[in-house]
């Protein structure tokens, strides 16, 4: 088979799908099914702007964080938290045991660390000086 390497910055969103159709295709052959299903918890005003806001999905046994964000102004007053806490009941209403999220070291790692989350992993220097940590935690 004659074959060359192309190595590139000018990645196409072709090429993107290409390689995660074929990498779909032989995940969904090998692991058990399972349901990818999208949630969020948000705290709007009365004109709908968003105040504050959780994101994830559950992926079988689940709930992996994506974002968590609260505005400024709303920040030390325990709206994550409320949001974090409310998340991971719906979460363990809907079947999960566990809950996995990361963030930077400029972000959030104490916030998790309080909320009972345990360091599984951490990429130190990411992506030059700073940290990125991966937490879970066990619902129960």
């Amino acid at each position: 088979m004659n074959m060359k390497f192309r190595i590139t910055e000018n990645v196409s969103e072709q090429d993107v799908a290409e390689i995660y159709q074929e990498l779909k295709k032989f995940n969904m052959a090998k692991r058990e099914p399972s349901e990818n299903v999208p949630i969020g918890i948000f705290v709007e005003d009365e004109s709908g702007n968003k105040l504050a806001g959780l994101t994830g999905e559950i992926f079988g046994n689940w709930l992996c964080i994506e974002y968590l964000w609260v505005s400024e102004d709303m920040r030390g007053c325990g709206t994550g938290s409320k949001l974090l806490q409310e998340m991971e009941q719906e979460a363990l209403k809907r079947g999960c045991k566990y809950v996995f999220v990361d963030t930077f070291s400029f972000q959030a790692p104490g916030f998790y660390l309080k909320h009972g989350y345990k360091e599984v992993f951490a990429l130190k220097e990411y992506p030059y000086t700073g940290s990125r940590y991966y937490y879970t935690k066990e619902l129960v």
